[in-house]
């Protein structure tokens, strides 16, 4: 989104020139159809947006300013965080969907072998995976978890581990595989780590450079390409010590160049300029980050500096007791500044990655690799092959030669499944179809288990100022079905609080799980806040506002009980936190807190009232549209948008109704959300294929993409 770096600069001027309206723009071709691409005049759309953001997310704006300017007490940011999500929250904004895993899966992957780290990207670097020759039994899997958990509670090493593993492997009649199978669903869009913030690209590229710190397979933050680091008595400086002999090599294993300390500012200042949707993150942090953004300041006076070849320091804006926790993600890797610049890249005003002659990250083979793996070979929507980087400093610790991720576009519901069995992957999720099959034979009770959630969360957007009605690549696909009319009254409805709170406690979101997981867990993954309630907790006795009220909190008690103790004190009927989950421990996942079709229908009538204000009536003979885009090709993907339209439609009475519009292959229905890269571009009104995982360990990692400038604010239809 180019427009993020003036977004505050337009923000206060702009409003002053456009009062917010219903779209109404005529399609010449068919006066009562919606515009599908309506032509967009930048300044009045962002003014628009920020009236809308102000109008919806007021509350939350309010409680995080005061949130985010907390560093010195770090258990005062978090229970004033928790204050502010809680408004988000009952904001309806989106509904939290479910956690990544908590589904059955059968592995050859022994483990905790990776990391299992809630933030970053270090899950999903694999060379410390550990693979045996055959699907590891439930028994064998519980007996190396055990020793997991003993081990971490010991403070051991992640290498201590993985030794264990190998020793009780072989011993238990497996063989260790030097290569790991994968499937994936969806081609990285660039290799550029530093201009994209889409999981299907930071998911393969993680593998192709490494970081200054890195979590083992214990959780422990190690060295990595620093061998040591310092920091300030002040908490503002972080000064890091690179190993010697760091190279960077090309695709083919080449040398390329030595790694140096200005390879870390090279990369900083790339990902400023390439907007790709990281740069927020580090707006606040680093020290005259945002001022860059913003065109008041040189790289040079950013806090980024390398001091000599070996020695790079970040200067700070304020004490971030997280910061080490973000070094993993990828706006902190490296860059070689000579092979960028042998690829046509440039820096500050003169960056422009639509050059002619800029190709950088366009390819495998654009990109310099210092990490454990090289891309050997790339076939689109068919086979990525990771190949060992015998360059790499700690190539003899890398434990799989060779990885590779084939291709699976979810129009076989089984295919998964079948390639374990045949032996073509190493591992698969279980969806609903996958377990039957399962369930006929052995497989299931030898070998399954329940991957556990982590905390990327999963939600469903509504989309607060519907602009496009068709596909941003291509008017001709996903058109949406609304008259005119139709359109002008669900972008009203959805700027209404009690309409959005209807759709999230109108749907039975177990029912819908369902689809994808099968009954017996269809509730495990579900997670009903945004930050996950356990995420972070309370170090120390805290004393904040609540309506007026001063509240203590003690010690231990976690974010999501001071989330859910401002809901009850606002009286929304939403539970983001339950005492008795995660068997009595407490936590917001595993059981759905916001499905009432009681309170659905209330909150409904609330919002009935409010559009009859303006002259918008709602019943079941004039219903509001929501359109919800879905992948056709894909049978969970099609029983989930059912169960969506037949929960919502039960629920709410027929007052709302939902189009079911079909995508014909999983790539249409990337581009109707995931692929967009402005707001106005967003081709739905419920979207259910997005979330967040968090990049550090603060819960401004999750709320800073709803805020103003946030990168998921497109999701909602607006910036």
């Amino acid at each position: 989104m180019k427009q993020r770096k003036i977004f505050a600069i337009l923000a206060m001027v702009l409003v002053l020139v456009l009062s917010i309206g219903v779209f109404a723009a005529c399609n010449p071709d068919s006066p009562e159809m919606p515009v599908r691409h309506p032509e967009i005049d930048q300044e009045a759309y962002l003014a628009k947006s920020q009236s809308i953001y102000d109008a919806q997310f007021g509350e939350f704006k309010a409680a995080y300013a005061k949130a985010v300017v907390e560093t010195t007490n770090t258990s005062k940011r978090y229970a004033l965080m928790a204050i502010a999500e809680a408004k988000l929250m009952e904001s309806g904004v989106f509904l939290p969907s479910t956690a990544q895993g908590g589904n059955y899966a059968i592995s050859k992957a022994a483990p905790n072998t990776i990391s299992s780290v809630l933030w970053g990207n270090d899950r999903e670097r694999f060379h410390n995976v550990i693979v045996a020759d055959k699907l590891i039994t439930a028994t064998d899997r519980a007996a190396m978890k055990a020793e997991w958990a003993t081990m971490k509670s010991e403070n051991k090493l992640g290498s201590e581990y993985e030794s264990y593993v190998r020793t009780y492997l072989t011993s238990h009649g497996y063989s260790i595989k030097s290569t790991y199978d994968i499937g994936y669903v969806s081609d990285p869009q660039t290799w550029d780590a530093l201009a994209t913030s889409n999981s299907e690209d930071s998911e393969a590229i993680i593998n192709t450079y490494d970081s200054l710190l890195e979590y083992d397979s214990l959780n422990n933050l190690r060295p990595a390409l620093a061998q040591s680091y310092d920091v300030s008595e002040d908490g503002l400086t972080y000064t890091f010590h690179l190993r010697e002999g760091l190279t960077w090599v090309d695709s083919q294993g080449r040398k390329v160049a030595d790694l140096k300390a200005d390879d870390f500012v090279a990369g900083f200042q790339h990902m400023l300029d390439a907007e790709g949707g990281l740069e927020f993150l580090v707006q606040g942090v680093v020290k005259n980050a945002t001022e860059y953004c913003n065109g008041t300041a040189t790289i040079e006076e950013v806090g980024v500096k390398a001091t000599d070849d070996h020695t790079v320091v970040y200067t700070l804006t304020g004490p971030k007791p997280y910061f080490l926790t973000m070094l993993g993600y990828n706006i902190f890797a490296p860059m070689s500044r000579s092979f960028y610049e042998s690829k046509g890249g440039k820096f500050g005003a003169d960056f422009n990655a639509a050059a002619e002659g800029y190709t950088y990250g366009k390819t495998q083979n654009d990109i310099a690799y210092c990490g454990p793996y090289r891309v050997t070979s790339y076939a689109a929507e068919n086979e990525v092959v990771f190949s060992k980087n015998e360059s790499y400093w700690n190539k003899d610790g890398i434990n799989v030669d060779k990885i590779t991720w084939h291709y699976n576009d979810g129009s076989v519901a089984t295919k998964a499944y079948d390639d374990v069995m045949s032996g073509v992957i190493d591992g698969t999720g279980l969806n609903s179809a996958a377990l039957q099959k399962a369930k006929e034979g052995t497989v299931f009770g030898t070998y399954h288990y329940v991957a556990t959630p982590n905390a990327t969360s999963f939600v469903n957007f509504v989309n607060l100022n519907r602009t496009y009605y068709a596909n941003m690549n291509d008017e001709t696909s996903l058109v949406s079905p609304k008259t005119l009319e139709q359109a002008n009254r669900s972008v009203a409805a959805t700027q209404n609080v009690h309409f959005r709170r209807a759709l999230a406690m109108g749907l039975d979101r177990v029912t819908y799980n369902a689809q994808a997981v099968g009954a017996e867990l269809a509730s495990v993954s579900l997670i009903n806040s945004y930050t996950p309630g356990n995420f972070v907790s309370l170090a120390e006795d805290v004393t904040v506002d609540i309506n007026g009220k001063a509240t203590k909190f003690t010690a231990g008690t976690f974010y999501g009980q001071i989330m859910q103790a401002q809901i009850d004190a606002d009286g929304v009927k939403i539970k983001v936190w339950d005492p008795a989950a995660d068997d009595g421990a407490g936590g917001s996942t595993g059981y759905d807190g916001w499905y009432n079709a009681d309170n659905a229908k209330a909150e409904l009538e609330l919002a009935i009232a409010d559009l009859a204000k303006q002259g918008i009536e709602v019943s079941a003979k004039n219903p509001i549209y929501i359109d919800l885009p879905y992948n056709s090709a894909s049978t969970v993907y099609t029983n989930k948008a059912n169960a969506y339209k037949q929960s919502i439609e039960r629920s709410l009475e027929g007052k709302v109704i939902v189009n079911l519009v079909a995508a014909s292959n999983q790539t249409e229905w990337l581009y109707s959300g995931y692929r967009t890269t402005a707001g106005y571009q967003a081709n739905y009104d419920i979207y259910d294929l997005a979330g967040w995982g968090p990049d550090y360990g603060d819960p401004s990692s999750y709320l800073d993409t709803v805020a103003e400038g946030g990168f998921m604010l497109k999701c909602l239809g607006i910036f």
